[in-house]
C-alpha cells in the first residue's frame, strides 16, 4: 500500500530540567493512504503532540515526520505553508468556523486564501457527502453542533488534501451527532479514497476506523485492525494502571 505519512524516530520534549516532560519518545509509524487511521492512548500519552507534529502545526525535537515523499524538517515556513494548505486537512474539536461567514463560504475559505477555486465535481461530492445541501447560506449560529463540525469536515475535504488530521472531532458533539461525523469521515475514507488520522478517547469512535494506534508514556505500544469496541476497551483496560497496585 502507498504511504500517506511516515514519521521515524520521532522525539519531542517540553519544559527543561526535572520538570521535563518527553511527550514522544522515539515514535516511529506509517500512515497507509486510503485509510482510516485512529491514535488512542490515555491522558499525557501524546496523541495529539504526534497529530500536531505530523500536520506541521508543531516541531519535534529529533526525528523526521513525510508527507507523501515531503521531509517537513526540511521546509522553510513558506514551504511548510503551502503543504499545510495543499496537501494538509485538520478537523478541530472546536470546529474553528468564522461566525460572519456562510457555510459555503467556511468550506471555501481556505481556497479563498490560497487564491485557487474548487473543482465543481468534486465540491459537489463533498457537500452531497456531507448532507448540507439546505445549510450552505447559514452562518453557523443558525446550525447544530453536529452542522457545524460537518462543515468543518467539508472544509477540510474540498481541496483534496493528501491526509486529514482530526483531533477528537466528536468531543463537543452529543453520541447521535457524533455518529453523523464518524460515519461521514469513515464515507470519505470508502467512498472517496481519502486518509483520514483521527485522535480519539471513544473506543465506539475507533470502532469506524481500520486501524488503532495505541500510545502509552509517548511511545507506541500496541496496533488493531478492524476493531471493535470490545477489543478496543480491553486494550485500553489492560494499559492503564491498576488502582489497587501498589505505589
Amino acid at each position: 500500500m502507498t504511504v500517506a505519512a511516515s514519521v521515524r524516530h520521532l522525539t519531542k520534549t517540553y519544559g527543561t530540567g526535572p520538570a521535563q516532560v518527553r511527550a514522544l519518545d522515539d515514535v516511529s509509524l506509517d500512515i497507509e493512504a486510503g485509510e482510516f487511521t485512529a491514535v488512542m492512548g490515555p491522558s499525557g500519552s501524546g496523541k495529539s503532540t504526534l497529530m500536531h507534529c505530523c500536520a506541521a502545526l508543531d516541531v519535534a525535537d529529533s526525528g523526521s515526520v513525510l508527507i507523501g515523499d515531503q521531509d517537513l524538517s526540511g521546509l522553510k515556513d513558506k514551504a511548510l505553508t503551502q503543504l499545510r494548505r495543499d496537501q494538509i486537512g485538520f478537523v478541530f474539536q472546536s470546529f474553528n468556523l468564522v461566525p460572519t461567514l456562510t457555510a459555503d463560504e467556511n468550506i471555501l475559505l481556505p481556497l479563498a486564501i490560497a487564491g485557487r477555486k474548487a473543482d465543481p465535481e468534486w465540491y459537489a461530492a463533498v457537500i452531497e457527502t456531507v448532507g448540507l445541501g439546505d445549510r450552505l447560506t447559514h452562518r453557523p449560529h443558525e446550525l447544530s453542533g453536529g452542522q457545524q463540525q460537518r462543515v468543518a469536515v467539508a472544509r477540510a475535504l474540498v481541496s483534496r488534501p493528501r491526509i486529514v488530521f482530526a483531533d477528537e472531532p466528536t468531543g463537543n458533539l452529543d453520541s447521535r451527532s457524533g455518529a453523523e461525523v464518524l460515519d461521514l469521515l469513515r464515507r470519505s475514507v470508502s467512498d472517496h479514497d481519502q486518509t483520514v488520522v483521527m485522535v480519539t478517547h471513544d473506543p465506539v469512535a475507533a470502532a469506524y476506523t481500520d486501524r488503532v494506534v495505541f500510545l502509552a508514556d509517548g511511545r507506541v505500544v500496541e496496533e488493531l485492525r478492524e476493531p471493535t469496541r470490545e477489543r478496543v476497551l480491553e486494550i485500553m483496560a489492560a494499559m492503564s494502571p491498576d488502582p489497587g497496585a501498589a505505589p
